[in-house]
């Protein structure tokens, strides 16, 4: 199985299967892609990360990502100076890529009362393959 059909069947079993919010998606697929532990209190941090408690500001799958990061790179040795520097290269690119780090704005229809559960599926997807890719792309440097 390629990569982006593995995120795309592990972010449809986390969301219909244990309605996983979306920093905690990205952070779990991550995880399993990169082999990387996640420490249970790190999972239980990103419980409100999903637009910071559905408010729709920060989108948490930027969040989950610049997180992930943090274990991640620093694990490997790099300083706490590189990662930062890395977390605001993403955000840039995330943004170019996907149009904004707000919730609300990349929620497709935005916030209603009849939302049916995980509209954000497939931009968790992407967003998730474009995390990925980011990283497998700053691990050597």
């Amino acid at each position: 199985m390629n990569t982006y059909s593995t995120i795309s069947t592990m972010v449809h079993e986390l969301y219909y299967g244990s309605d996983t919010n979306c920093a905690r998606t990205m952070l779990l697929v991550l995880s399993e892609l990169l082999d990387q532990t996640i420490a249970p209190q790190t999972l239980q941090s990103a419980v409100a990360l999903h637009g910071c408690g559905g408010h729709g500001d920060q989108c948490g799958l930027a969040s989950g990502a610049v997180m992930f990061f943090g274990i991640y790179f620093l694990e490997r040795g790099w300083n706490e100076k590189d990662v930062v520097c890395l977390a605001y290269t993403f955000a840039e690119n995330y943004r170019n890529r996907f149009g904004s780090l707000l919730c609300r704005n990349l929620r497709p229809g935005g916030f209603s009362g009849e939302d049916p559960p995980h509209l954000c599926e497939n931009l968790t997807i992407e967003s998730i393959a474009f995390a990925y890719q980011f990283i497998m792309c700053n691990s050597d440097k």
